[in-house]
């Protein structure tokens, strides 16, 4: 609980009983002002919610990615074992694999362009 909303919750209780003290007394002036007070009591009590809604809001976006981070590592932990058990289970097959992607990466990285001629841009 906020500090705003015990502070606004009091002003709130005093602008109520100034206002009631009022009314009863016949004294305008202070009745307006214990409804000012009440208003004002009720505006900063306002502001104290809203501010412990953000704040609920804030922890709960952190647990929540806490949460994915932990399934994140999780998952990647459960994919290296069954790589690793796959490689130990057929480590011929894994080399053939990895060589063809690294064969299949060099040649699309190093490709050189065609070199246009001039008539390529008039046809």
């Amino acid at each position: 609980m906020d500090k705003d909303r015990i502070a606004g919750a009091a002003k709130d209780i005093a602008g109520k009983a100034e206002g009631a003290f009022g009314k009863v007394t016949g004294d305008a002036e202070t009745e307006i002002s214990g409804r000012a007070r009440e208003a004002a009591g009720t505006a900063q009590n306002a502001f104290g919610q809203a501010k412990d809604a953000v704040r609920d809001l804030g922890e709960a976006a952190s647990n929540y990615a806490q949460d994915a981070l932990d399934a994140g590592g999780d998952y990647y932990r459960d994919g290296h074992r069954a790589v690793t058990a796959k490689i130990k289970e057929q480590p011929m097959t894994a080399l053939l694999a990895a060589g063809a992607i690294g064969f299949t990466l060099g040649v699309l990285l190093t490709r050189q362009q065609r070199q246009r001629n001039w008539r390529d841009y008039y046809r």
